[in-house]
């Protein structure tokens, strides 16, 4: 019997074992899409406490802790710190099964040299261990930048957005001063797109000033996010990230368009179809920009968001209250990369669905926008949000093996808001390790150490490093 999460945790042949220890864990990590505030970057904060770094802003354990009794007070609420730990320490047995608690405990081993299973019994003297080692300096970003061989971060940014924290990162006259880790803004305009939310408007506005003009038409907000698009590129962005439920793809006149937009401006009601005539305008648009910039677009798929009205109302976006979606995806999808790809525009792009009943489609949908001379141009990204588990990887990988090509795969992402968050790339590279590995003991691909150390280093870091170049 293995040890509760071992040093061979998730390997189950040999030479899993020894892709894993050999070559996995040997790479730098490219975590090319998170959440992380840049202003903490930048101070080079240490954080007092578990609840802090660990269960703020966390709505993955937040929605854990809903489902087994807790109360909102220990969750989200003005409860005092270590009881919240506390309530999280008493969910954690009732999560077998659950990705957090292996990622959980994986942050307690790597971080902090703990081995034993947090529980209301063992919390105390957790909580005790682990103040002395987030007091240290061991403890601040830089040196967790350090100790994990963090090569580069994409934070998640708005185009209106100043940038001055990255400028201060980048440019070494943040407190955290020089750092080897190259730390990037992506840009995500949602709120530019967004027409039919409460604060467009406002957002316009905020926009216009940030590129310095005024923002009287659609043509307007395509030319304000091309001067700001222009000016996260000279900061070092390599990517875009768009969160919606479904790729836009309602092709309209340009009047109509203008239309559309004025209504909105006007703060008029649209319907389904003018909204998605606009965002379709505008992420066109923006497909053409990030080609002429080379910046990869991101796009996050198939996501129904603020299911509870209540909560929603009382604690805002993402605190835990979203959902799988199943919209059909196809035509719209094809539609879409075939605009950008006619007029010789499309980007290098990453595809991501909350819903893995998409995966076929968008495996094979891909497939049709490759080329260029660019490996892997058109990526299935990996296993997002409640996919990111380890049936969900493995899934996720078979079918990029199935549809198209795994060893070209930019491999894993952290998408977290926590610097704890890691060792979620060790435990990617562990089921990586465990399916190739697995493949080539059952005889389905060689057992060529060569081939498999080259595909192994090039899934956990080469290819992402390229990919972002």
């Amino acid at each position: 019997m293995k040890p509760f999460m071992g040093p061979d945790f998730l390997l189950n042949n040999e030479t899993a074992k020894v892709l894993y220890h050999g070559s996995a864990a040997k790479e730098p990590i490219f975590d090319y899409h998170c959440h992380l505030i840049p202003a903490q970057i930048a101070e080079n904060k240490k954080f007092p406490n578990l609840t802090e770094i660990w269960l703020g802003g966390d709505h993955y354990k937040w929605r854990a802790m809903r489902s087994v009794g807790i109360e909102e007070q220990l969750i989200t609420g003005d409860a005092d710190p270590y009881d919240k730990y506390l309530a999280w320490a008493k969910t954690m047995p009732q999560l077998l099964g659950n990705p957090l608690y292996h990622w959980s405990h994986l942050e307690l081993q790597r971080y902090f040299g703990i081995t034993e299973p947090l529980n209301e019994q063992s919390a105390q003297s957790i909580w005790d261990r682990t103040l002395e080692l987030l007091a240290s300096d061991d403890m601040a970003v830089s040196n967790i930048f350090k100790r994990f061989n963090v090569h580069a971060v994409g934070t998640t940014d708005d185009p209106a957005d100043d940038l001055s924290m990255h400028e201060a990162i980048n440019g070494g006259t943040a407190p955290i001063g020089k750092i080897g880790t190259q730390v990037m803004p992506s840009f995500r305009p949602d709120k530019a797109l967004l027409c039919q939310n409460d604060g467009f408007v406002e957002y316009i506005a905020k926009l216009g000033k940030a590129a310095d003009m005024t923002i009287g038409s659609v043509a307007d907000v395509c030319s304000a996010l091309d001067k700001r698009l222009a000016f996260f590129v000279s900061r070092g962005c390599k990517a875009s990230d768009h969160g919606i439920a479904m790729v836009p793809y309602t092709v309209a006149k340009e009047s109509e368009v203008e239309t559309i937009f004025q209504k909105a401006i006007a703060g008029k009601r649209l319907t389904a179809g003018e909204i998605d005539a606009y965002q379709t305008r505008v992420l066109l648009h923006l497909g053409r920009s990030y080609a002429t910039h080379h910046v990869v677009m991101q796009l996050h798929m198939n996501a129904i968001r603020n299911l509870n009205g209540p909560g929603m109302r009382t604690l805002g976006p993402d605190t835990g209250y979203d959902a799988s979606h199943d919209l059909p995806m196809a035509e719209r999808l094809a539609g879409f990369l075939g605009a950008l790809e006619e007029d010789h525009a499309l980007p290098k792009t990453v595809l991501y669905t909350l819903n893995p009943k998409d995966y076929y489609v968008m495996g094979t949908v891909m497939g049709a926008f490759q080329g260029k001379g660019i490996p892997g141009k058109v990526q299935l990204g990996s296993g997002w949000w409640f996919c990111d588990h380890k049936d969900g990887m493995a899934d996720q990988m078979k079918i990029l093996g199935n549809l198209g090509s795994l060893p070209r795969f930019i491999g894993m992402l952290t998408d977290s808001r926590s610097f704890l968050s890691y060792p979620r790339h060790e435990y990617f590279r562990r089921i990586l390790c465990n399916l190739l590995g697995t493949w080539a003991e059952e005889g389905e691909i060689p057992n060529d150490p060569v081939l498999l150390d080259t595909v192994v280093r090039d899934i956990s870091f080469r290819n992402a490093k390229d990919y972002f170049a």
